[in-house]
């Protein structure tokens, strides 16, 4: 969740070809548009470099990512990386939207880390003004459905910085297992933190997805 994929000379790096690419599928070609509750998800745009810029570069945001890209041109030169690597088959990233308003307010991102996508890492990064409005959870489901689903994903992981309580927190609530403590793995600001490892695996999802449906049927 804290590294970003984008780092000074990204775009040289994605010239290159993927080491993990796949097959051509439907996907690569362009993302799916994904709908939930509150959220729509949808492939990243130039145009939404501006608000990315405003809105994941605040000092709450951007407290245990990987420095983001410090101008709006930096955010479009990650943009253009992503689709990129999407069409190479190692990578998506899903712009987050408010359901009825097109605008980004964050992502979410997947990448893959090992042939065939049997193994990846996730992460996402949600505007400060949209937390606790449960954007993120109808968004996550999405995009766990799209990573077992779709991408065919075994193992799902994701890193979460100790003192990081809200990115914990979330990884927990959808389900995450806890599996060790990665010391002094991610620099921030010139101090090496702890990251806690999480993973979730196809068949975890699987269960919850359908405890949840059953619980749906008795309500309803």
């Amino acid at each position: 969740m804290e590294k970003m994929p984008y780092q000074v000379g990204l775009e040289t790096i994605a010239s290159q070809p993927a080491i993990n690419a796949l097959s051509s599928s439907d996907w690569q070609q362009a993302l799916p548009t994904l709908r939930g509750g509150q959220v729509v998800l949808r492939e990243l745009r130039a145009s939404d470099a501006a608000s990315l810029f405003a809105l994941l570069t605040t000092e709450e945001v951007a407290r245990f990512i990987s420095p983001p890209p410090s101008t709006v041109e930096g955010f479009e030169t990650f943009i253009g990386w992503t689709l990129r690597q999407r069409a190479a088959g190692s990578f998506a990233c899903f712009a987050v939207t408010v359901a009825g308003y097109d605008t980004a307010i964050g992502i979410f991102q997947i990448r893959a880390l090992e042939p065939g996508f049997e193994t990846a890492e996730w992460g996402f990064a949600i505007g400060s003004d949209f937390w606790g409005t449960g954007v993120f959870a109808d968004g996550a489901a999405l995009v766990l459905d799209f990573a077992f689903g779709t991408l065919g994903v075994r193992r799902l992981e994701a890193r979460a910085a100790v003192k990081n309580g809200r990115g914990n927190g979330a990884l927990q609530k959808l389900g995450a297992v806890q599996e060790c403590r990665l010391r002094k793995s991610f620099q921030k600001n010139g101090e090496y933190l702890d990251q806690v490892l999480y993973a979730m695996l196809d068949a975890d999802w699987r269960g919850s997805r359908a405890i949840a449906t059953a619980h749906a049927l008795r309500v309803h």
